[in-house]
């Protein structure tokens, strides 16, 4: 014989994916943090392949003084448009039109100055409201070496080693591969992931509990002979089943864009195999009956269906903070981290996915905290649905 609370557990869930508005927000959230994320990454790796692919368009005012300037940076795929003088509206209204990413104006007495070796008067005009601030950043980075390689060049012709202007040879070795560079960079990204946990199976929590008593059918089912606990686990059981089916598509989805875009465009990669994932989402089971149980316990001390719905967000809100304010405080990764419902998911996630072998005591901590949580509040939803004065409404 079946036991009661799975009876229960299968009821709901069968109402539960019956309602189109369930349906529709899983399938929302299932979809919406994968494509942000992905979206996002791809505008990245469009910028950082853009300027390769069209060249950086600029307007050059008195390029005719500097023809050798004018061919090296040809060579860098800088689009160079001449022109004559422009007074500084013109300059402005041609910047306004965001077409240009910058405008480079030579003095007057440009080729004088250059040719008697004194600092050649140069103008560089962006705006700096326009998204064009990488390219204008490569231009400045183009001249400055140019200029290097012209105060080499004039050292040299004075007997002079350009040596001497440098006396540290720094050279720089990054031991991180493309792999920890790549989720330390979309390490806050991990952990939006796990975010639509506590939107999955909300609606089903509010409906079967709060839901159920206004509509008069939490008394029929309290009438049965069925214990309290039983009834409140088969409610709670069907909301985290929820959660733990919508996370489980939410992963593989952000898994599939995540291996689809070019990420070494950019110098990252996603090398997240199967049973990573797999162990990432067990790993995750523990939140998913922490937040199912939570939101029946929250939506059972609500008196109305619309009070349950206003005080959802606090369940909801309560367990992102962590996931916001610690990436933005670039802590260390801490055993406390693990303890720490949600945050310890990104942590554990960030630290599967850059290879590092995890002991026992971080998954301990993942899963403590939670089931915890959530016997707590299933023994405070059994005691009130235990009681004639909630069922009835008195």
């Amino acid at each position: 014989m079946m036991p009661q609370f799975l009876v229960v557990m299968i009821k709901e869930l069968k109402e539960a994916l019956r309602d189109k508005r369930t349906l529709n927000i899983m399938l929302m959230m299932v979809f919406m943090y994968p494509g942000l994320v992905g979206f996002m990454l791809h505008n990245q790796i469009e910028k950082a392949t853009k300027t390769e692919r069209t060249g950086i368009d600029i307007v050059m005012i008195g390029a005719a003084q500097a023809p050798n300037l004018v061919g090296y940076l040809r060579q860098k795929s800088v689009n160079i448009t001449e022109r004559d003088a422009m007074s500084e509206a013109d300059i402005g209204k041609l910047l306004g039109e965001k077409k240009m990413a910058a405008v480079l104006k030579l003095g007057d007495k440009f080729g004088e100055y250059y040719g008697e070796l004194r600092p050649a008067p140069m103008e560089l005009w962006f705006d700096s409201a326009v998204e064009k601030q990488s390219q204008r950043r490569e231009l400045e980075a183009m001249l400055r070496d140019y200029g290097n390689g012209i105060a080499s060049a004039r050292l040299l012709a004075h007997g002079v080693s350009p040596a001497t202007l440098s006396p540290f040879a720094l050279q720089r070795y990054d031991t991180a591969d493309s792999l920890t560079r790549s989720n330390t960079r979309i390490g806050f990204f991990l952990g939006m992931f796990f975010v639509p946990v506590c939107i999955f199976g909300l609606a089903a929590a509010i409906d079967s509990t709060a839901g159920e008593r206004e509509r008069r059918s939490l008394e029929v089912l309290i009438s049965q002979p069925m214990r309290a606990i039983d009834l409140v686990a088969g409610k709670w059981l069907a909301a985290a089943a929820l959660a733990a089916i919508g996370l489980i598509c939410e992963l593989s989805v952000a898994h599939a864009v995540l291996k689809y875009l070019p990420l070494e465009e950019i110098g990252i990669s996603w090398r997240v195999d199967l049973p990573t994932l797999a162990l990432v989402i067990v790993a995750a089971m523990p939140l998913c009956l922490m937040v199912g149980a939570l939101q029946v316990a929250m939506a059972m001390n609500s008196r109305t269906f619309k009070e349950a719905q206003a005080t959802a967000g606090i369940v909801t809100f309560i367990p992102m903070l962590p996931v916001l304010i610690v990436p933005a405080l670039e802590l260390n990764t801490q055993n406390w981290m693990y303890a720490v419902p949600l945050l310890s998911n990104q942590t554990m996630f960030q630290a599967l996915a850059t290879g590092q072998s995890l002991g026992v005591l971080p998954y301990v901590l993942a899963c403590a905290l939670p089931l915890l949580l959530a016997a707590a509040a299933v023994a405070f939803a059994a005691r009130r649905m235990g009681s004639e004065k909630y069922v009835l409404g008195v």
